[in-house]
């Protein structure tokens, strides 16, 4: 059993070793864009023996850690993946608590006036309340001129596609286009024009928790060229250390952008 005092050594050591990374971290090498997979709050919960609700009211309390992580080194954009399309077939007794916390999650986010916040997913899937505060939020924010935030709630890589190629299929046909005549002009910027988050820069940094090397479906089309960095860590558990320790795996590696 460590002591107190070893403790406070240890948390010491950890805040000098923190202190050291962020001032290693040049500002020419910061992502402009990072997006992040929470992963991990119902395995945290249940490791503790811990209702699973538990697990997903810690991990909202970290989206607010990191988003003010994000901005002291200078990142731009945030999109953080909070419920996928897939987990809305999660049952009831699961699902109504996590929208009442992603709800709560996003008024406290909008109340600190700090970030501009914009939903990112399939707004029709959810329950009117949460796409109402999704909504709200959005347009409470719109004019803060600070780090864009992409709240991705119902989200799902590819419903974003179908979303975009049913969009771009609907605007052609309104001005008259055949779609033999779409065929032969439709090239990636069309397309591109219609996802979720259009006109935004693509993710420089995608990092995931929990141990997972997958994407699931995060960005399928934004992330064709982006680094990723996967932590062991669950997503309560995750650490200022651990967000500075990704952001350095970054600023060392050569980008090809698929050359």
């Amino acid at each position: 059993m460590q002591t107190p005092g070893k403790q406070k050594l240890r948390d010491a050591l950890m805040l000098i070793y923190e202190r050291r990374l962020r001032r290693s971290l040049a500002p020419d090498r910061i992502p402009g864009h990072i997006g992040v997979i929470i992963d991990g709050n119902r395995r945290w919960a249940r490791s503790a023996g811990n209702p699973v609700s538990h697990g997903h009211e810690a991990g909202a309390n970290k989206i607010t850690e990191f988003l003010h992580w994000c901005d002291d080194v200078g990142v731009k954009v945030v999109t953080v993946w909070m419920l996928s399309t897939d987990n809305l077939t999660r049952p009831a007794d699961e699902l109504e608590p996590l929208l009442r916390i992603i709800e709560q999650a996003v008024d406290e986010l909008t109340a600190i006036g700090r970030w501009r916040i914009h939903p990112v997913g399939a707004l029709d899937l959810l329950p009117s309340a949460t796409a109402e505060t999704l909504k709200r939020a959005e347009t409470a924010t719109q004019d803060v001129e600070g780090m864009l935030v992409n709240v991705a709630v119902g989200y799902g890589g590819r419903r974003e596609l179908a979303d975009a190629v049913r969009s771009l299929l609907l605007e052609e046909a309104a001005q008259g286009i055949s779609i033999e005549e779409l065929a032969e002009r439709v090239d990636v910027e069309h397309i591109a024009r219609h996802l979720y988050t259009k006109g935004q820069p693509d993710p420089d940094l995608v990092i995931r928790t929990s141990g997972e090397q997958r994407l699931g479906g995060f960005l399928l089309w934004q992330s064709a060229l982006s680094e990723f960095y996967f932590c062991e860590a669950l997503w309560p558990d995750f650490r200022h250390v651990d967000f500075l320790r990704a952001v350095r795996s970054y600023a060392q590696r050569e980008r090809r952008f698929g050359t």
